[in-house]
């Protein structure tokens, strides 16, 4: 297991790898998990059981820094151990609940060809953006925050505070897409996110930085859940399984998030923060004018 190569591992080879391997089994579990959850929720709760999955999901990165603060204080070996034995526990109470049964792939032929419906590729974009703009955001904040004289501890508490509420803005944001339709919270996040990408380059205190980029998280957590059971919906109705459906949201984040953190930081070094700020809220107005008309 991952966390045994972390726990007493202390060659860099082997860590790399138990991070990819980590990686790898994450994915597995997040396309099997989400698909597992919506075949057994009832159509007309799909986004609001998909926000909160997502809402558990933050809480597991919340709960990352945790582990990390215990591990210098108890060791690794400890911290980690008990990791992969919670693991172990996990998986065997998964293995005791009564799944929902698979139904026939259609494979990745399937896979492609759902990419060419536009309401597949319209999820898949809705999905991407906001992974986007929070690549950019998870980059170019910290620098920004640090110059303004943010201490480390102030940085990721702000960080910690913002992925809280997101955590809360989610299952909130899939409940309004089941009853209002998946696009009303979407909709209001592109707005949202076009006001914070004018006033994101703006704060020259810390603190007015840290409220503006919690409100920028808070137009993007109206995305997430909406974007996802959109996409689900899609690929449904383009012939895929739930599965594959979820390994496409996979894709998209992390398409948007390698991107934004990527090009949001070449962008901004070779120009200024204002630059990839502006783009973003360009990219933001045009997908809400398609979206109203």
């Amino acid at each position: 297991m991952s966390s045994l190569a972390f726990a007493f591992g202390n060659h860099i080879v082997l860590l790399d790898l138990a991070r990819f391997v980590q990686g790898v089994g994450g994915a597995f579990m997040w396309a099997a998990g989400m698909a597992w959850l919506v075949s057994a929720a009832p159509p007309e709760r799909r986004g609001e059981l998909i926000g909160s999955a997502l809402a558990a999901a933050i809480v597991g990165v919340l709960f990352g820094p945790v582990l990390g603060g215990a591990a210098t204080l108890v060791g690794p070996e400890v911290v980690f151990s008990g990791v992969s034995a919670g693991a172990v526990v996990l998986g065997a109470w998964a293995w005791r609940i009564p799944g929902v049964p698979p139904s026939p792939s259609p494979g990745l032929p399937a896979l492609l060809r759902a990419l060419r419906h536009g309401n597949v590729l319209a999820g898949f974009w809705l999905f991407t953006l906001p992974a986007l703009f929070a690549g950019v955001l998870e980059v170019l904040v910290p620098l920004r925050l640090d110059d303004l004289g943010a201490s480390g501890v102030a940085i990721g508490a702000v960080f910690l505070l913002t992925a809280a509420v997101e955590a809360v803005v989610s299952p909130i944001a899939g409940r309004v897409s089941d009853r209002r339709g998946r696009l009303a919270p979407i909709r209001a996040g592109l707005t949202g996110a076009v006001v914070m990408a004018v006033l994101l380059p703006l704060p020259d205190r810390a603190a007015l930085l840290g409220v503006t980029v919690l409100f920028a998280f808070v137009a993007l957590g109206g995305f997430w859940a909406p974007a996802m059971a959109m996409l689900s919906d899609a690929s449904e109705e383009a012939g895929l399984d739930l599965a594959l459906a979820f390994s496409l949201s996979n894709l998209a984040w992390a398409i948007g998030h390698l991107v934004g953190s990527a090009a949001g930081g070449a962008l901004a070094d070779a120009t200024a923060d204002a630059v990839p700020y502006a783009l973003l809220g360009v990219i933001c107005a045009a997908t809400l004018a398609g979206l109203i008309g």
